[in-house]
């Protein structure tokens, strides 16, 4: 896969984790949204899963140097980010797709990731090919030139894809990313994840447990702040029983890794 620069020139050479938190503390207006979390991650595709409240998109905002954190460490691909040194470095090997994010509506989809090749500090020269192989990943060659006004709510989320993998990121962070998607564009986004998880880490965070069993190889739960779980998805299907809620095995693990831990907390 192209660079934009050489790691040399971005990130450590060596690092234990691609994402390391320890005891981190992330705040979202006054709230303490993650609350003293311990995670690492490495190589392959993690799903980040969690009821509505659970922190999923303050942990995202944190991994992607949006948001600032309040305590604890946080270092991604060796570099401690906690302290905002220079982070220019590291999101010039991050992708991001936020939850919801803004665009220009007059931009073609191709000037959009443009656009955005250009803020992660791309070399000019390598712009072009980067942008067209990133739309065509993503299935919107055919509307590279189309205005993003006049985009359907799953186009849309298939540029925004476009440009969190245009610069073919060590870490990918992608905020429900399959929203507006139909079974079909799923199916290629889960093949998309398993191309980039093989030399780098990516995240998912999404309410779509079965996205996460298809095509994750790890498998975070998070509620309140906290991690509660993390492990295979084949361990994910196998925590459940025929009395918790869900139409497969990875959901029904997933109510029943959650109902056990509200227990225990209550306790």
């Amino acid at each position: 896969m192209m660079r934009a620069v050489s790691a040399a020139e971005t990130a450590p050479t060596t690092y234990a984790w691609a994402v390391h938190a320890e005891k981190l503390l992330v705040r979202a207006g006054r709230h303490l949204a993650v609350n003293g979390l311990d995670l690492a991650l490495g190589t392959g595709v993690h799903g980040l899963l969690g009821p509505n409240g659970a922190g999923k998109t303050t942990l995202m905002r944190a991994l992607a140097t949006v948001a600032a954190p309040a305590g604890g460490r946080l270092s991604l691909l060796g570099d401690d980010v906690t302290g905002r040194a220079d982070l220019r470095r590291v999101r010039r090997v991050l992708g991001y797709l936020p939850q919801h994010f803004g665009f220009y509506p007059r931009f073609t989809v191709r000037e959009f990731v443009e656009y955005m090749a250009w803020l992660k500090e791309m070399p000019k020269a390598t712009i072009p090919g980067a942008v067209q192989r990133a739309v065509e990943r993503v299935g919107l060659a055919e509307r590279a030139d189309s205005r993003m006004k006049t985009l359907s709510g799953g186009m849309l989320r298939r540029a925004g894809i476009a440009q969190a993998i245009v610069n073919d990121p060590q870490v990918l962070l992608l905020d429900e990313p399959t929203v507006g998607l139909d079974p079909e564009q799923r199916l290629d986004f889960r093949e998309l994840l398993r191309e980039i998880g093989v030399d780098g880490c990516v995240l998912v965070s999404t309410h779509l447990v079965e996205d996460v069993a298809a095509a994750c190889t790890d498998v975070v739960l998070l509620h309140e702040g906290r991690l509660v779980w993390q492990g295979t998805a084949t361990q994910l299907a196998q925590e459940g029983g025929a009395a918790d809620a869900g139409d497969s095995a990875a959901e029904r693990g997933y109510s029943a890794l959650l109902r056990a831990h509200r227990a225990q907390v209550s306790a």
